[in-house]
């Protein structure tokens, strides 16, 4: 795929997906303008940039639905249901068309606009509803013979037309073609005969020119006739550029690095000004001392920049699932509503990437298994459209993405005779409320005794935690019976440079995300106990206290520090020493897999560190339930 039609594809795809979201909004609110013109100039715009790239698929599906939008904003046909399903349609074959595009389909291959698209359209058009008879046959014709138009015979119609996103087609068309074929000021008229032989047999021709309307027949002309102005306006400025993710990445790392490095360096400094230096020695230490501190402070000013430029809202994702949750309710029969909170919380561009999957899995399971159909909700005294809310929010270093239902929530002593049935876990496994609902992260675990298109295979939670855990994540579950569900995902801000705390315990160096941890606590000698397990009341709560060693599987040692740590069941991790705090950057291990640890790092001494996983502390220092042998 060449730069340009590349570039083409990204923008589109991005007004796409804002096309979607203008009309869930527009269902709810059919006679908000601002709406209807947002998304008439939307697919106006793409329709420009299809018509240079030559994509004629794109440029009919785009011009009937402009078409719509037109009647519907002068009011020439109602804002109804059908209307928005047909642009839905409408959207949902653009965004496959520019999906194969960005996957490396030629152009030439993408197929054309369906039948039924165009029949829906149309329909919609005239006013008509679903089951409306097929357009007649000229109507077909004539949309045919308007596409092969700009897109055969007359480039220089599509790309003089001016689009509402202020690119000067015009002046980009005249730049790479030959001299003598630019366009004048005044676009020529466009000789329809040609185009129609060549684009289709001479009865199709003929039958076209029959069949338009009078004053009606789209030449790829008529909307820069209605806003000359824009033709001859100066390109607009571009205040940003694309860059690639992978040199994006490589750019961070560096960054990373050279903090690490005068971190180190300050560390040898400081080492070096415990000796005596006099003359000329004490003054080349002097400016060594702050030429060292300058070079910090630019290497992690540098960092900090480059941290900003992975930064993206989490809105950039959560603009994707009202649709989802439209259709899944729709096709499973349940009246629900999606609600977004926290659109603009800012995250590491990898966990937005790698969130969609996770998300998509658990709104499916909600629709699915957690709300009840609208009958059920009614019997059980509940009203009858259900609720699911999708928030998000910064907390300290991490960030909280937590999706809630109101539907009839989970009982854990069903999950757990259902792992016991499938064999996931053993007869006798006693297990708390908590350890329940964490079966459901269990791979082959599902509730479904037949699977359906939706869920029941087993597949999906398993994945959701897997995905959350590869981002140094983790998540909680919470339900009550009748209530509803909750799912708390809480994930670092960005991946690479973690803040930690330093701790030693049985020899070894670790680092503990400073996402959980509270504070530090001297512990006794002894400890009271309450069912077996020592316990230490801080804050006039009592919480248990758990060996770092002993649940990572090493040595037992003296462990006189706790760390309280800020877990759904909070908990005191006990340690033998605090050597501090560190911002590291993290190196994920991809050769070995350790319970308990995620990552390695470098601390500002240059040693090795172990990286204690988010998870693996969110769960008070154990695994998850394990499967049984």
């Amino acid at each position: 795929m060449d730069d340009m039609l590349k570039d083409f594809v990204v923008e589109a795809m991005d007004l796409a997906v804002n096309v979607e979201e203008h009309l869930l909004c527009l269902e709810r609110d059919p006679d908000n303008k601002e709406t209807l013109n947002a998304v008439f100039r939307s697919f106006h715009t793409i329709k420009g940039g299809a018509g240079f790239m030559g994509l004629p698929a794109l440029v009919a599906a785009c011009h009937l639905t402009e078409n719509l939008f037109d009647a519907l904003r002068t009011g020439a046909a109602p804002v109804t249901p059908i209307a928005i399903e047909a642009a839905l349609q409408a959207s949902g074959f653009v965004a496959d068309q520019l999906t194969e595009l960005a996957n490396g389909s030629a152009p030439e291959s993408l197929p054309a606009m369906p039948e039924e698209l165009e029949h829906i359209l149309t329909n919609a058009i005239e006013g008509k509803g679903m089951d409306a008879a097929a357009p007649a046959a000229a109507t077909a014709v004539e949309v045919a013979a308007s596409v092969a138009a700009v897109v055969v015979a007359a480039p220089v119609a599509a790309v003089a037309t001016a689009s509402a996103d202020g690119l000067d087609w015009e002046g980009m068309y005249n730049a790479v073609v030959p001299a003598g074929s630019q366009l004048a000021g005044t676009p020529a008229p466009v000789a329809a005969a040609p185009v129609a032989a060549a684009a289709a047999p001479a009865a199709t021709a003929t039958a076209t020119a029959a069949a338009k309307p009078a004053g009606k027949a789209w030449d790829g002309a008529e909307r820069r006739e209605e806003r000359p102005e824009v033709r001859h306006a100066a390109p607009v400025k571009e205040d940003s550029i694309r860059l690639d993710a992978v040199k994006l990445d490589a750019l961070l790392e560096v960054a990373g690095e050279s903090v690490q490095a005068a971190n180190q360096a300050a560390v040898l400094l400081e080492r070096l000004l415990q000796f005596k230096f006099e003359g000329q020695a004490a003054t080349l230490m002097a400016t060594l001392a702050e030429t060292l501190e300058r070079a910090s402070r630019y290497s992690t000013e540098l960092q900090r920049a480059t941290l900003a430029t992975r930064m993206q809202p989490v809105g950039r994702l959560f603009q994707k699932f009202p649709r989802l949750v439209r259709e899944l309710a729709k096709d499973l029969g349940k009246d629900v509503e999606l609600t977004i909170e926290g659109a603009e919380t800012e995250v590491d561009r990898v966990v937005v990437d790698s969130l969609y999957d996770p998300l998509v899995h658990m709104l499916r399971n909600s629709l699915d298994h957690g709300v009840e159909s609208p009958e059920a909700r009614l019997a059980a005294g509940k009203p009858a459209k259900s609720y699911i809310s999708l928030k998000a929010w910064q907390e300290a270093n991490s960030v909280m993405i937590v999706l809630q239902d109101d539907g009839k929530g989970m009982d854990p002593l069903f999950l757990r005779s259902k792992a016991q049935q499938k064999g996931l876990i053993s007869e006798s496994a006693q297990l708390s409320n908590d350890e329940c609902f964490q079966l459901v992260f269990l791979p082959g675990f599902s509730t479904k005794e037949v699977a359906s298109s939706v869920s029941g295979r087993g597949v999906g939670m398993d994945v959701v935690k897997t995905a959350v855990e590869k981002n140094r994540g983790a998540i909680h579950i919470e339900s009550t019976l009748g209530k509803g569900t909750k799912f708390a995902i809480r994930l670092p801000i960005e991946l690479s440079i973690v803040p930690t705390m330093l701790v030693s315990t049985s020899g070894a160096a670790l680092a503990l995300p400073m996402a959980v941890v509270q504070r530090v606590v001297e512990l006794p000698e002894t400890f009271m106990e309450v069912g077996g397990a020592p316990v230490l009341k801080d804050q006039g709560r009592p919480l248990p206290v758990r060996s770092l060693a002993g649940s990572l599987g090493y040595e037992a040692c003296s462990e006189r520090v706790g760390i309280v740590v800020a877990a759904p069941q909070p908990y005191i991790l006990a340690v033998a020493a605090v050597d501090g705090t560190a911002d590291l950057v993290i190196k994920p291990m991809t050769a070995i897999t350790v319970e308990g640890i995620t990552g390695t790092a470098r601390s500002a001494e240059g040693e090795l560190v172990l990286v204690v996983g988010l998870s693996f502390l969110m769960d008070g220092c154990r695994g998850s339930v394990r499967m049984a042998a």
